[in-house]
């Protein structure tokens, strides 16, 4: 699999994993964490669609699922 084919499926995921915490009741500090885990998400599509920055658009979107799976798991 080539890098922006798998940069492409870890944001797929990472779409499925946030719909999962919608509708749930979270407090002020968790909201914080799932905002700053869709700016990272942002920042993975902007990397990959505008500047075609495989390196970072990988880490932004790594870190934005790290933030989510604290957040899971829990």
């Amino acid at each position: 699999m080539d890098e922006k084919t798998r940069i492409q499926k870890d944001i797929v995921m990472f779409k499925e994993n946030i719909q999962t915490l919608q509708g749930k009741t979270l407090d002020d500090k968790t909201k914080k964490i799932i905002e700053l885990a869709s700016q990272y998400y942002e920042d993975a599509q902007y990397y990959l669609d505008k500047k075609k920055d495989y390196f970072t658009a990988f880490g932004c979107i790594n870190y934005a699922h790290g933030l989510l799976d604290a957040i899971i798991k829990f």
